[in-house]
């Protein structure tokens, strides 16, 4: 994955600028990127010569040229021309030479903010004791890179939607039995049935998933995994019994192989036509880790999914509206026109 960065740059030469951005799109590479591959050829080389930059960089002398001297004169890159040899080496007498700016992955950009953002709302106790000190650390290296951590948290933002509220307390008693392997008496509110009921159940793990909180877990009447949504969980008793602990390969099969939350082992596999306008950007999402996608000679995408139980699905086959069309099986494809009927009723005079 290539990395991403924060930089200071003067204004670049506009001429400079366009024939980076044509190269670029050749390459694969644009000019933050070579100047991070170069540096990184100069550390794991005592030295090299200007043919071996060009293999590497896949560019023309000229802009090799340009980016050499942008290193060296806006950037104070210590970058030593040796005439006898014909070679470029990095002089580091004086210290490692970084370029200006933090450098980090996308992922790690969104595992960064994530934490900074998540220990604010924590309040004093052992986990924010325990974590704190990291805290420091980052906001330590952060400032050594001339970086406010305040302005790093305006200035990159994670959106959370539809996250829903939970009730801290039962979270805090949820996580505790799921850690300790207790069993629970949970009452649960089913919205599909619209019903309210006590369960016996024997925790298996916790799930964040789309900003939300769910429970894993055995229930015990009809002796099945099920998926509890914890803001659904309206009364939480502790049972003084040991919990079942489930086959870890046996919970992951049953509900981690299909699409969405609410999986199961029956599982089918959707089939899926969107326009060529939404492959755009259906073809770099990735729905499921077993799906598989192609474009086909129309120029449509096809995306094929496993999945088991079908409303999550179907939700998300609907923002796409016009543009996805349902190929199979015939039961979503049914499915889908039923609720789309419905809607469309929504609106008639």
């Amino acid at each position: 994955m290539a990395a991403s960065c924060i930089m200071y740059y003067d204004s670049w030469p506009n001429s400079d600028r366009k024939q980076t951005r044509n190269e670029s799109l050749v390459t694969g590479m644009d000019r933050t990127e070579r100047f991070y591959k170069i540096l990184g050829l100069l550390r794991s080389h005592s030295q090299i010569n200007i043919q071996y930059f060009l293999d590497e960089l896949e560019v023309s002398r000229a802009t090799f040229n340009r980016d050499l001297e942008y290193l060296r004169d806006r950037l104070n890159a210590p970058i030593q021309y040796d005439r006898h040899e014909n070679a470029y080496r990095l002089d580091e007498t004086s210290g490692k030479f970084e370029l200006p700016g933090i450098w980090f992955s996308a992922g790690e950009a969104t595992s960064l903010l994530s934490f900074l953002q998540l220990i604010e709302h924590l309040e004093s106790g052992k986990l924010y004791d325990a974590i704190d000190p990291f805290r420091q650390q980052i906001i330590k290296h952060l400032d050594d890179d001339g970086l406010c951590v305040n302005d790093v948290l305006k200035r990159i933002r994670i959106i959370s939607m539809n996250a829903r509220q939970v009730e801290p307390r039962y979270f805090e008693l949820i996580s505790h039995v799921v850690l300790t392997q207790q069993q629970a008496r949970i009452l649960f509110y089913n919205r599909m049935r619209n019903e309210t009921k006590w369960r016996l159940v024997s925790p298996q793990r916790l799930v964040h998933y789309r900003d939300n909180w769910y429970l894993d877990a055995l229930d015990h009447k009809i002796q099945q995994l099920r998926t509890f949504s914890l803001d659904c969980i309206n009364g939480f008793e502790i049972v003084d019994e040991p919990a079942i602990a489930m086959n870890e390969v046996q919970v992951e099969k049953e509900l981690s192989s299909a699409y969405g939350i609410f999986s199961g082992e029956q599982i089918q596999k959707a089939v899926l036509r969107f326009t060529p306008e939404r492959a755009r950007w259906v073809a770099n999402e990735n729905w499921h880790p077993d799906q598989n996608g192609e474009f086909d000679d129309e120029g449509f995408y096809i995306l094929s999914i496993p999945y088991s139980i079908e409303h999550e699905l179907v939700m998300d086959i609907l923002k796409h509206g016009s543009h996805v069309k349902v190929l199979s099986p015939e039961s979503l494809v049914k499915t889908v026109a039923v609720v789309l009927k419905e809607t469309l009723g929504q609106y008639k005079k």
